[in-house]
């Protein structure tokens, strides 16, 4: 696997000639912070070796290098999913090349149902705990000590000094949020009543499809992760009306101009 990195990684460097230390993972319907980038240079994945297609609507798939605020950032344009047919090791097969070019904080974002009933469809909360119900880990298999310890810890997956500054930054700009725990679910059913039952007793305030094998692999590689997830629907047995993606999409596309600006900003101080 490390070979396959690094060969992505050098055709990337052929490509453009930039170095991000942050990056930003862009979840269904959130993709416009890349409007508000300059000097956009973008990639194909399906030109990147060795990189998966994504194949959800609402992800563009590509990777955008860009300035935010004069800040240069790496954009992922569309992420992948294990619900796609992917094993662990391709869903989080960006996060290791992040890393080799650079990469040491990353933005994880995404589009999720919401189970704590104090939230609404359009609530950005900022995640500081996750819980893997994937019934998957990407670190399992043999272990390449260049890339990472063999049992990487998880006290702090999401780094509560860029929280308490995505806080501030809130704050500052009169954006409202919550904070909570997102629990990462297989899918790509949206999830019975029963299991959203089990799953908030578990203790999870949000439930969705991806950033917990992100989060994983980012820990292990030693990078800061900040997680903001959009609430675009309210879980099963709490939402009145049935499931569709087009209203996620919706949702989070209305609720991405607030993201926006709060990323914006964020960005600019870590």
């Amino acid at each position: 696997m490390y070979d396959k990195i690094m060969e992505s990684v050098n055709y990337i460097k052929g490509k453009v000639n930039r170095n991000p230390k942050v990056a930003v993972i862009l979840g269904s319907g959130l993709g416009d912070l890349v409007n508000v980038a300059k000097d956009i240079e973008d990639i194909p994945y399906e030109d990147i070796p060795n990189f998966p297609i994504s194949t959800v609507k609402g992800h563009e798939g590509k990777l955008a290098f860009g300035k935010i605020n004069g800040v240069e950032v790496l954009l992922m344009q569309g992420r992948f999913h294990y619900y796609e047919g992917y094993t662990m090791k391709e869903v989080t097969y960006p996060i290791y090349v992040m890393k080799k070019l650079g990469i040491e904080k990353i933005i994880v974002t995404n589009a999720c149902g919401g189970i704590n009933t104090n939230f609404e469809p359009g609530t950005l909360m900022l995640i500081n705990d996750f819980i893997n119900l994937f019934g998957d880990n990407p670190l399992i298999g043999l272990n390449d000590e260049r890339l990472g310890t063999r049992f990487p810890d998880m006290s702090e997956p999401y780094k509560i000094e860029l929280i308490n500054k995505a806080k501030e930054i809130a704050d500052k700009l009169d954006i409202k949020y919550a904070e909570g725990v997102y629990a990462g679910f297989m899918g790509p059913y949206y999830e019975t009543a029963a299991e959203i039952v089990m799953i908030g007793r578990h203790g999870a305030d949000a439930v969705g499809m991806s950033t917990v094998p992100e989060t994983i692999v980012a820990n292990y590689l030693g990078m800061d992760v900040l997680g903001i997830a959009c609430i675009t629907n309210m879980a099963t047995g709490i939402q009145k009306v049935k499931h569709s993606h087009e209203r996620v999409v919706e949702t989070a596309k209305k609720a991405s101009v607030n993201l926006c600006k709060w990323v914006e900003k964020i960005i600019e101080v870590i």
